[in-house]
């Protein structure tokens, strides 16, 4: 395939997901080639329709099967590029316990990609995908929260589901690993926590990011399954009070590099609702 490189190539980890299936789109659109990754899978082929039809893929995306447990599968991927994306992140915990081998999976994947990253030596900048729990969930009785907080280990352990638990330390860990090591190395690592992810999605499924939003508007849980069967259940009031509890996330620093919000959440709320009636989802 002839790529057409004249912004410079990026990579994407995780490009199935909904915030990197975004993200690819729109780099696409500004003229950037995207190397993006997908986990490999047992028994079925992905579909990533969604994403090889995106216009001007055909000439500047790339689809690269990669995993987290084995951070070499990264490196054709990486190289040659400017820029990564590190958006990928086990999601598949258990719900029994604590899965020490998910976190290690996520905090050592991390760091191999970082490591990719520096072989590379094209590289210039990392983009990584952090999230709020690495922030809110501690015992400090912080009304506003920003980068100079953290989650609490010990806290995080009392949450449930585990499945919960499991997610909010595996992101809390990578991310602390991620900044050591690129204070270490010299590597230019910014991170990004998105306070809140939702809206239309690309993908003909329902994105996992999109559940409890979609939760709390339906009064629900809806449960999707591979195969594309949806189970319903009562939405917790108890969590929605704990959820209401948690401090706010500060945007200063995002404001004061220029940054503009373009969508409001009623916005983002009709076009999940209206996304997921033209998928025949609800």
């Amino acid at each position: 395939m002839e790529v057409d490189d004249s912004k410079g190539m990026v990579c994407v980890t995780g490009g199935t997901g909904y915030v990197a299936s975004w993200l690819i789109m729109k780099l696409l659109q500004h003229g950037y080639s995207v190397n993006a990754t997908i986990r490999s899978t047992r028994g079925h082929k992905t579909d990533v329709s969604y994403l090889t039809n995106l216009p001007r893929a055909s000439q500047r995306l790339r689809i690269f099967t990669a995993d987290l447990d084995k951070p070499e599968s990264f490196t054709a991927a990486i190289e040659g590029c400017i820029g990564v994306f590190h958006v990928a992140h086990p999601m598949n915990f258990g719900d029994q316990e604590i899965e020490d081998e998910k976190i290690r999976e996520a905090v050592d994947g991390t760091l191999g990609i970082l490591r990719e990253c520096l072989k590379s030596k094209t590289v210039k900048r990392v983009v990584y995908t952090s999230s709020r729990t690495t922030l809110v969930f501690n015992d400090k009785g912080l009304d506003t929260v920003d980068e100079s907080s953290w989650s609490d280990i010990s806290v995080m352990k009392t949450l449930k589901p585990i499945s919960t638990a499991s997610y909010v330390i595996s992101k809390t860990l990578a991310e602390k690993a991620a900044l050591e090591f690129a204070e270490k190395h010299g590597l230019d690592l910014v991170t990004v926590i998105p306070s809140w992810i939702h809206g239309p999605f690309l993908s003909p499924r329902f994105p996992e990011s999109l559940r409890s939003a979609m939760a709390m508007i339906f009064g629900i849980i809806a449960f999707f399954f591979r195969d594309g069967s949806v189970d319903f259940h009562h939405y917790s009031s108890l969590f929605l009070l704990e959820y209401s509890k948690h401090p706010s996330l500060s945007s200063k620093k995002l404001l004061d590099t220029g940054f503009k919000y373009k969508y409001g959440l009623e916005e983002m709320f009709d076009g999940a609702i209206e996304c997921c009636k033209q998928k025949g989802i609800l």
